[in-house]
């Protein structure tokens, strides 16, 4: 199978850990990666487009056609955010994507990278908890092919990615202790990247995957 991705988030940690994998992975054979400023990667596979407002794509919209695969990596953190704020980034961009996307390719896998501890019910007293369960839940009325809902929780960035969180400074360092004490919590960006794939690829019989699913279905890539 030839997948042909379109990447939302190529400059953030987890989105340059995906781009790596699609674009060493032999069965992606097309990335396009949508962006406010240029991810500075250079690749045969690969094709960009700069563009500023993510709840208007009527300016690139002809481009957006002929793909199997979005794998949606775009977010921030909630840490000082207001909800409203929050929930513009986290939620209204992620469904604005997929509204446009699944009017030019009914058959594409929408991949979403949420995250461990987001709540399905929408009733957590974590704001970013029930932001990140409401945009799965949006997500997934969508008549695409499938929608999968990836929910990581620590993210080691691998192959010189830039990790994207201060506290890694003192988390990284104990990766492998933490990995080795906490296997159900801990996952690389490698991984990340896999799993997306590999969905792609195979499917999953879990539509939520949670961190030890997706190192599960990332074990099953090409070597």
């Amino acid at each position: 199978m030839d997948i042909n991705v379109i990447l939302f988030g190529a400059t953030g940690m987890i989105g340059q850990g995906v781009l790596i994998e699609c674009l060493a992975h032999p069965a992606v054979k097309s990335v396009l990666v949508i962006v406010r400023r240029s991810c500075g990667v250079r690749h045969e596979k690969l094709q960009e487009i700069m563009h500023n407002d993510f709840l208007d794509y009527t300016a690139i919209e002809d481009r957006l056609a002929g793909y199997n695969a979005c794998f949606f990596c775009l977010g921030i953190s909630s840490m000082g955010m207001t909800e409203e704020a929050y929930h513009r980034i986290t939620h209204d961009y992620a469904v604005q994507a997929a509204s446009v996307l699944a009017a030019h390719n009914p058959a594409m896998i929408f991949c979403y990278i949420s995250g461990a501890g987001a709540d399905a019910t929408e009733q957590s007293r974590t704001m970013w908890a029930r932001v990140k369960g409401k945009a799965e839940n949006a997500l997934k009325a969508f008549p695409f092919k499938n929608v999968y809902l990836m929910r990581p929780a620590f993210v080691h960035p691998e192959k010189g990615v830039t990790p994207s969180y201060k506290l890694y400074k003192v988390l990284g360092p104990l990766f492998p202790l933490l990995r080795f004490l906490f296997p159900a919590y801990v996952t690389t960006t490698a991984e990340v990247g896999q799993a997306l794939i590999n969905a792609v690829l195979y499917g999953s019989e879990k539509q939520t995957l949670e961190n030890r699913d997706m190192v599960e279905l990332a074990r099953r890539t090409w070597s």
